[in-house]
């Protein structure tokens, strides 16, 4: 930790709600690297070329899974409320909520509890693994 604590330094609650609020409504990217994109087609029994053509879109030099013409992300079911990929979901996913732009002060994670109904709710989780889920992406 450095010289000055951060504002979380006694940790922050999160425990997922399965809103999914995070996965649908609103365009957006969720990033995937080539590890995640072959888990994610083994997983599903896919051959890896036809998962990317069937889910992954170009946006630059880096990929994202491709989102239904309403924002939702392909692999949020609404039945289950919840990822059809759950186990083996992007980096991206599994480090929500803890993206710079929701931590980087008391008023970001403020706004960030108002949409999702999980922070301030669930487990304690620790400065450290805060910070690990945090450097893990840069968003």
């Amino acid at each position: 930790m450095t010289a000055n604590p951060l504002w979380y330094q006694n940790g922050l609650q999160f425990g997922c709600r399965q809103c999914g609020r995070c996965c649908i409504g609103e365009a957006g990217y969720v990033w995937v690297n080539e590890e995640e994109i072959t888990a994610m087609a083994d997983y599903l029994g896919l051959n890896r070329n036809m998962f990317v053509a069937h889910f992954v879109r170009k946006v630059g030099k880096q990929k994202s899974l491709i989102e239904l013409n309403n924002g939702d992300c392909v692999f949020f079911n609404h039945e289950i409320r919840g990822c059809q990929l759950y186990e083996v979901r992007p980096t991206q996913c599994r480090t929500w909520p803890f993206w710079n732009q929701n931590i980087d002060a008391p008023n970001s994670w403020k706004k960030t509890a108002k949409f999702c109904s999980g922070c301030n709710k669930g487990d304690l989780h620790a400065v450290e693994e805060i910070e690990e889920k945090r450097k893990k992406l840069n968003l």
